[in-house]
């Protein structure tokens, strides 16, 4: 298919939204595809883009019929029928949308090629695409923000002289997008975050966000949680009791829950009134998945309220619009990426692939044709299960008595070869001279202070650690370049060995530490 070359960017109806579709910044990406824009008057005032910022930008300022008459109408939220009526015969709509039956029919009757963003698959191609993605982080972000306000307390423990305060506990019930988002930002501010998602794939995600993966005897089986697509499935009623034995316990404990699941659009419920009732008065529930009817029991949707032992349950269901100005150029940049996919030529015109299965999946009508729903599309992380001819020969389980030598048995070898290292240790020490006694010292001690001071920095901050390994390296280097006069050759040799490391850690320490700052600079 091919259409015309005019964009255009309506003023969202929804009462109260501050987000639209495109920016000046996206705007001059449009035009680079070869698209001429018009943005209704007023389009971007409630993320602060003027009307004059647009013009500077390229586009062109229109009234409403002219932006809803375009060949190519951009939204972020889905149309009601009356202003599907404003489309032309034949438009495409690109917007956020629930493909109900009603909704098709009427986008059916108007022609119009319709794509629904939330339809984005999540496969790697895809991912800057995905306004799903692009909500749910702002939404995690935004969250863990409204979290601590409502909170009152400090989320970063403090040592003063008046005392000392411990650090907020908060505890995140779902790992995607929103989820990591949370832990990232709750980690920052320096609180103890613990977390749990039903999904195989999370545990490794949220160990790398620094935080503390939620397990005991009560975890479902993993292989049970996966719905093979990147987004999770509905628990059975055995895996549900036992996932909400976990929240009762990790909710009566934490100072700020933050709920985000969500399955197809839909919020399970993880936090009962019950697991309320156990919390402690001042806590806070922040339920990013009230837009979906709400995690908790008690949530209502839009609303705050502070139930009868002082728990706190923020409802608010639209966080992303909170943060206009950063949501609308993401997700007018999805919208970009995705045009940039359909526009091959960079001429205006739209060509459309349905054996692209990033086009396909969110194509709901084109030319009459209802195309919803897509076919599925299978990118679960989900390590794949195990060849039968395994299982062949089974392994006969341990007895307790069986397990307890075993365990008995390796405690005696460490104990011996403990044992004979400490006489090795003192042997050293007693017939060598007293130079190598002080140097030796200097080394166990250094072993030490490594050791803790590596194992005790979290994992998302090792990185920066290089900084300090960096210094080190550089000691070691002038060490081993002042031994490299001496009259022992085994010296010399271990000299320049531990120069040559040294140096090799330093300058790839170095280059790796400058490609990792060059990634959070901004361009020109």
């Amino acid at each position: 298919m091919s259409v015309s070359k005019r964009i255009g960017v309506p003023v969202e109806g929804r009462v109260g939204e501050t987000l639209v579709a495109a920016t000046p910044r996206t705007v001059k990406q449009l035009l680079e595809l070869g698209y001429q824009v018009v943005v209704e008057a007023g389009a971007g005032e409630g993320a602060q883009f003027s009307d004059e910022a647009y013009q500077a930008a390229g586009a062109t300022i229109g009234t409403r019929p002219q932006a809803w008459a375009a060949d190519l109408v951009l939204r972020v939220n889905e149309p009601t029928a009356e202003e599907i009526g404003l489309l032309s015969d034949g438009a495409v709509l690109v917007t956020r949308m629930d493909p109900r039956p009603d909704l098709i029919e009427a986008l059916q009757a108007r022609r119009t090629t319709a794509f629904c963003l939330e339809a984005i698959p999540r496969i790697s191609r895809a991912q800057a695409m995905d306004v799903l993605s692009t909500m749910s982080n702002i939404s995690g972000y935004r969250g863990v923000i409204e979290g601590a306000e409502a909170y009152g307390g400090m989320f970063g423990g403090q040592v003063t002289a008046a005392g000392k305060t411990a650090p907020a506990t908060v505890f995140v019930i779902g790992a995607g997008v929103a989820g990591l988002a949370a832990i990232g930002t709750a980690g920052s501010l320096g609180a103890q975050v613990r977390a749990y998602d039903v999904r195989p794939e999370a545990r490794e995600q949220v160990h790398s966000m620094g935080a503390i993966f939620v397990t005991g005897e009560e975890t479902p089986a993993a292989a049970a949680a996966g719905a093979g697509d990147g987004y999770a499935k509905e628990l059975s009623d055995d895996e549900a009791a036992r996932t909400a034995r976990i929240y009762a316990a990790e909710c009566a404990k934490a100072d700020v829950v933050l709920t985000t699941a969500l399955v197809r659009g839909k919020a399970p419920r993880t936090i009962t009134k019950e697991m309320v009732a156990g919390m402690r008065p001042g806590s806070v529930i922040v339920d990013l998945a009230a837009v979906g009817g709400g995690n908790c029991e008690l949530t209502v949707p839009d609303q705050t309220i502070v139930t009868d032992n002082g728990v706190t349950i923020v409802g608010s269901t639209d966080q992303p619009s909170r943060m206009p100005a950063h949501t609308s150029q993401l997700y007018g940049t999805n919208i970009v990426n995705l045009l940039k996919l359909m526009t091959p030529a960079k001429d205006g015109v739209l060509v459309l692939d349905h054996d692209d299965v990033i086009q396909r999946a969110v194509t709901v009508t084109h030319e009459g044709t209802v195309f919803w729903p897509p076919p599925p599309v299978q990118v679960s992380a989900a390590p794949a299960a195990a060849p039968s001819a395994a299982a062949k020969t089974p392994v006969p389980a341990r007895t307790p008595e069986e397990t307890a030598a075993a365990e008995a048995l390796r405690q005696r070898r460490r104990y011996a070869l403990f044992g004979l290292g400490a006489v090795a240790v003192g042997a050293a020490v007693t017939f060598s001279p007293a130079s190598f006694l002080g140097a030796f010292t200097v080394f166990v001690l250094a072993v030490f202070v490594g050791f803790y001071v590596i194992t005790n920095v979290t994992a998302s901050l090792h990185t920066p650690l290089m900084a300090q390994t960096n210094a080190i390296s550089g000691i070691i280097l002038v060490g081993a370049m002042l031994q490299l006069g001496s009259d022992n050759v085994a010296v010399v040799v271990l000299a320049f060995l531990a120069a040559t490391v040294a140096a090799v850690n330093i300058f790839g320490g170095f280059g790796v530490a400058g490609r990792m700052i060059a990634m959070f600079r901004k361009d020109g």
